[in-house]
């Protein structure tokens, strides 16, 4: 894509767990992102487990079971009812408002530790769920 030569975000396929760890970890220096999230492992069991494509969000409980399946994108995919579910099951975030409509950033909300790899300082492996994962 245009955008990620733009942007300078070009990788070769990773052939190793480490080259996945080392793509999430420049990622989240990019991009500063703030949530914690799991790097799948070289068979791609979270991939096969749940078939998240082309979108399709999950959100795993603390004891990492599926506690919610969203519908398959691009027509049911409903970011909104996400945080919905959230929402109804953590409490409603509250955002500070911002300074620019035109620029608005929701605070980043508080997610509780569900064992994946944290965010900062550095990217590390979580092990994938088996494909019996419900």
């Amino acid at each position: 894509m245009k955008s990620n030569l733009k942007d300078d975000v070009c990788y070769a396929q990773p052939k190793t767990l480490e080259q996945r760890v080392m793509i999430a970890n420049d990622f989240i220096k990019r991009f500063k992102f703030p949530l914690p999230f799991g790097i799948d492992d070289m068979s791609n069991a979270a991939d096969n487990a749940y078939s998240a494509w082309p979108e399709r969000i999950y959100i795993i409980d603390e004891s990492g079971r599926i506690a919610y399946r969203g519908g398959m994108g691009p027509f049911h995919y409903k970011p909104e009812e996400a945080r919905q579910w959230l929402a109804a099951r953590y409490g409603a975030v509250k955002h500070e408002p911002s300074k620019s409509t035109l620029d608005a950033t929701p605070a980043p909300a508080k997610v509780p530790d569900t064992g994946a790899a944290p965010p900062t300082p550095a990217a590390t492996s979580t092990p994938a769920p088996s494909a019996h994962a419900k």
